[in-house]
């Protein structure tokens, strides 16, 4: 049973454990408990006190407080990623890139869990996928391991490769420039904002809304890529007060295009 971390330590204020709802995943959800550094249950053992727990069963790793309950699904995108679909989504639309070299490449550097990158690789890019925080990317973990058991999605998830670094410091270091990197940063306005999904409203006990959004782009600049997207409220400012090159715009979002010389 592993030690729970202090607040200070992990920047979370949301007491967490680790719930094995049966016997046969109990020694997977010990070793989650272990590197999140939290407490490990199993059955009927009561989550006491815990404002959150990570729930482990035959449907995958979910993440629950209160009512919400938030587990990846990407079959649910299969509709998106049709090909007709797919090439009218504004992020395709967005991250297209004239004559690449090989296949394309992408690095989302705000992962969460992991649509947007999902897009990315149905439109042919090989992309790497950046979550500093452990319980958002173990959930996205799963999720893709869930997906290559699933003969449409396999081939897609196939593509992507999850890292659980953080960004800021991992784009700068990257010995090759990726063609395209995402930036979609949590912000104070979108937390506020009547229209926010429940199960982000999990994601924010987790995550604090980006405070250090120059860092953010000057790290993706860094890496030296061809392009930069980022995806933007509709009527949000511009990232660091960065004016793009193009922008691309939907109901409610946008997606400002940074292009780079190389």
């Amino acid at each position: 049973m592993a030690r729970q971390k202090d607040a200070q330590t992990t920047g979370r204020t949301a007491r967490l454990v680790v719930l094995a709802e049966n016997d046969v995943d109990w020694n997977a959800a010990q070793l989650l408990a272990d590197h999140l550094q939290v407490e490990a249950v199993c059955g009927g053992q009561k989550a006491e006190g815990a404002d959150l727990v990570l729930r482990m069963n035959e449907d995958g790793l979910a993440l629950v407080g209160g009512e919400l309950v938030l587990r990846g699904d990407f079959t649910r995108m299969l509709p998106r990623l049709r090909i007709g679909n797919l090439q009218r989504e504004l992020l395709v639309r967005a991250a297209k890139v004239k004559k690449p070299e090989g296949i394309p490449t992408a690095v989302d550097a705000t992962a969460g869990l992991g649509e947007d990158a999902l897009l990315l690789a149905a439109a042919g890019f090989s992309v790497r996928l950046y979550e500093y925080d452990p319980v958002i990317a173990a959930l996205l973990k799963d999720t893709l391991r869930r997906a290559l058991e699933i003969p449409e999605l396999a081939p897609i998830v196939g593509r992507m490769e999850v890292r659980e670094e953080n960004s800021l410091t991992a784009l700068p270091q990257m010995t090759e420039s990726p063609d395209v990197i995402l930036l979609d940063p949590m912000f104070p306005e979108r937390q506020k904002s009547a229209l926010i999904k429940k199960k982000f409203q999990l994601l924010q006990q987790l995550e604090s809304p980006c405070a250090e959004e120059d860092a953010l782009v000057h790290a993706a600049m860094e890496a030296h890529p061809r392009k930069i997207v980022i995806k933007r409220p509709l009527k949000g400012p511009n990232l660091a007060g960065i004016k793009p090159s193009h922008s691309l715009k939907g109901k409610a979002i946008r997606y400002d295009c940074l292009v780079l010389p190389r």
